[in-house]
């Protein structure tokens, strides 16, 4: 068996005080399954959860990452006390994790990029053809050609999973921050790279980690740098966000906590009750991270259905005057009615807020008419639909007035930016009558 000393600036510790070890074993004699596992000391992490939880989120995301636990260690006759057990990144991780485990494992040591000297942990000595070659995609200067390179040698789908579980995690001291605590494995069939995260002791440190802004890192910078790319980014940080809900974290870490207590506390007691606290601690961390990536999340626009419509349900009434607005069940439909008060000058709306992608859409509703005599002063007379800000005086389909069985109007927009908030307006505007919008029929339509 072979026995090394392991860690970096914030966790090397020598020999005659509480080290790190990396063990590998001799051949066809594995320790519980293992030929290679590391012993942590845990000297930047005394809630000993840090590394196995964060390894936990990434597994039940489909990403690999090697397994944790924690073992009591002894050094001949020293009790150097408890500590973190990790599986190595050999082969036999290779071969668990991937369809083919026979391709190039690099270590990308103390704080370096990919274009440093990486040591070759596994396959094929003084073979770098492909970091060269992905290296060179990230640095290709024609954009079009870049995308294209860069998805002949990287997986971009995982890798954006990776960015965003690091960046989650508020993993400060990994690759897209910090360049560190990192491989990179080109698979043994596609030869396409998947970086695989390390060095998860210090996670959930800042509940306002930045996980929009572009990394420098050179493969994180290309890829994060292309439009549709970092789209997909946003997505996938979307889509893992119930993974880290402390619902679902919590329960688990207690488990964990209790069987760490046992060994802890015949170590002394005040030892277990220093982890009770610590292990609460990264709970709060955990609920305060979660919170904040919630926060984080640009507004979502409207969702449309199949037929490419979304139905607004909730109105807010805005009245002015004396007009009567009241929500009601007329034949068995949920209206909206505003009704003209004594005062014979209605201007009265209910309201609702859509956030809207950029695009071209039509807000449509059936309207029924009583007596409606409209208002005539430019700006759109009857009762018809808008937004806060729109005319409608010239949209005469849209200006319901008179006496009218069930009807249509619609009112026509395009929004240009990326995402926008507006206030849909169904309204009536008249000196005499009152109209009944079906609820059911007002929703947005997209058109283009």
């Amino acid at each position: 068996m072979r026995v090394k000393l392991k860690g970096a600036a914030g966790s090397f510790r020598h020999l005659d005080d509480r080290p790190a070890f990396t063990l590998n074993m001799p051949p066809k004699q594995a320790f519980f399954g293992l030929d290679k596992f590391h012993l942590n000391n845990s000297v930047q992490d005394d809630t000993y959860v840090s590394e196995w939880i964060s390894a936990t989120i990434i597994r039940s995301a489909g990403y690999p990452a090697a397994r944790a636990s924690h073992a009591r260690v002894f050094l001949n006759d020293r009790d150097l006390g408890f500590y973190g057990l990790k599986e190595g990144l050999d082969e036999d991780f290779l071969k668990r994790n991937f369809t083919n485990g026979k391709g190039n494992l690099y270590d990308g040591g103390f704080c370096q990029d990919i274009d440093a000297n990486l040591e070759l942990d596994e396959g094929t000595p003084n073979e770098r053809s492909d970091l060269k070659a992905l290296i060179a995609a990230c640095r290709e200067g024609d954009p079009a050609k870049r995308w294209t390179e860069i998805e002949k040698h990287l997986d971009v789908e995982m890798f954006l999973k990776y960015v965003a579980l690091e960046l989650m995690m508020s993993h400060w001291d990994g690759y897209a921050h910090n360049r560190n605590n990192y491989r990179v494995y080109f698979r043994g069939d596609d030869k396409k790279a998947v970086f695989i995260p390390h060095g998860m002791d210090q996670m959930f440190g800042d509940p306002n980690f930045s996980l929009y802004h572009i990394p420098g890192p050179i493969v994180a910078n290309a890829v994060l740098n292309n439009p549709q790319w970092r789209e997909r980014y946003r997505q996938i940080v979307r889509e893992l966000l119930p993974r880290f809900d402390p619902k679902v974290l919590h329960p688990q870490i207690d488990e964990l906590h209790k069987r760490m207590r046992v060994v802890v506390a015949a170590m002394g007691e005040d030892r277990a009750r220093h982890l009770d606290h610590r292990v609460a601690d990264i709970k709060g961390r955990i609920a305060n991270r979660y919170d904040g990536i919630a926060r984080s999340f640009p507004p979502e626009p409207i969702q449309f259905n199949g037929e490419g419509f979304a139905t607004i349900e909730r109105w807010e009434a805005k009245g002015q005057g004396d007009a009567k607005l009241e929500t009601k069940q007329i034949d068995g439909k949920n209206v909206l009615l505003i009704e003209t008060g004594p005062s014979k000058s209605c201007d009265a709306s209910f309201r609702a807020t859509i956030r809207l992608a950029r695009g071209q859409y039509r807000l449509e509703a059936k309207v029924k008419v009583q007596d409606v005599a409209p208002v005539n002063d430019g700006r759109g007379g009857g009762a018809g639909l808008r937004i806060s800000g729109g005319n409608r005086n010239e949209q005469p389909q849209n200006q319901a007035a008179g006496t009218g069985d069930w009807q249509t109007v619609s009112y026509a927009l395009e929004i240009t930016d990326e995402l926008r908030e507006v206030v849909a307006v169904a309204e009536l505007r008249s000196t005499a009558g009152s109209v009944l919008f079906d609820v059911g029929s007002l929703r947005v339509v997209r058109v283009k």
